[in-house]
């Protein structure tokens, strides 16, 4: 299951049935979970682990050093779940010592080619970065969240879970869940009902996030106004909760 030409540091932890193809290089200190397939020309770097069951096509960079003037060499980490496909040419790096040292991408997720993922970022389960689209330092992106073509996000930002951003979209505050956002610089649009009804959510809960989202960004309250009125007037179901939750701890603003 190794090519010949692969080149593996002894250090490195390999998982039962683990492919790696020709010319690749795996770094020091890397655990690789079983049935993972490294192809051609892969580069993982140290202090990397990776899951169960993923697939890294030809020319993806795992785990290199953070693009980040203050990194010195200290050791931080790239961790990825299981099941994760990683396109050609995509980018994942670690993370940080002032960032919390750790790059933690979960289970389930689609990296189209070109796509990068910067240090200090955590990304859920089931989410598609498209081919090209860009996470700076410091990003969360929750589950199943899909970013279009080149769509790029600023450092800090958050993107809600269930979320659809557009192809191009210059992501410079934090999305809420459950929306749809475009533009440069990009704003929420408007609900993303059609991936909410394919996720199986009732009609019910899918009107309480309408009235919400009405209530928030369209009725012209104020911010702090428009939070009681949905804490006071709607049923805080778990999602409906998530959401209020969302505009409350938001750092860098709501793209409104």
């Amino acid at each position: 299951m190794i090519h010949p030409s692969a080149i593996i540091h002894p250090s490195t932890i390999l998982g039962e049935d683990v492919s790696v193809g020709p010319f690749s290089v795996i770094g020091e200190d890397v655990r690789i979970g079983a049935g993972t397939e490294i192809g051609a020309h892969v580069v993982v770097d140290r202090w990397t682990e990776i899951g169960e069951g993923n697939q890294i096509f030809q020319f993806a960079s795992i785990g290199a050093a953070p693009q980040d003037l203050k990194y010195d060499g200290e050791e931080t980490h790239l961790k990825i779940g299981d099941r994760n496909r990683v396109r050609e040419f995509v980018t994942l790096n670690r993370g940080t010592p002032g960032g919390g040292g750790v790059t933690q991408i979960g289970n389930d997720n689609l990296f189209m080619a070109y796509s990068h993922v910067a240090h200090d970022c955590h990304v859920g389960q089931q989410v598609i970065l498209a081919n090209g689209a860009t996470l700076a330092g410091h990003v969360e992106v929750e589950d199943s969240a899909i970013l279009g073509g080149l769509a790029a996000v600023h450092q800090f930002c958050r993107i809600g879970c269930h979320t659809m951003i557009s192809g191009g979209a210059m992501v410079t505050q934090d999305i809420l869940p459950y929306t749809v956002a475009q533009g440069d610089r990009a704003k929420m649009m408007g609900l993303n009902l059609v991936g909410l009804k394919r996720r199986g959510f009732s009609s019910d809960t899918i009107r309480g996030i309408k009235h919400a989202y009405r209530l928030l960004l369209r009725s012209g309250l104020r911010m702090e106004e428009a939070l009681q009125q949905i804490e006071t007037e709607l049923e805080l179901t778990p999602e409906l909760q998530h959401f209020v939750d969302a505009v409350k701890n938001s750092q860098r603003g709501i793209a409104r």
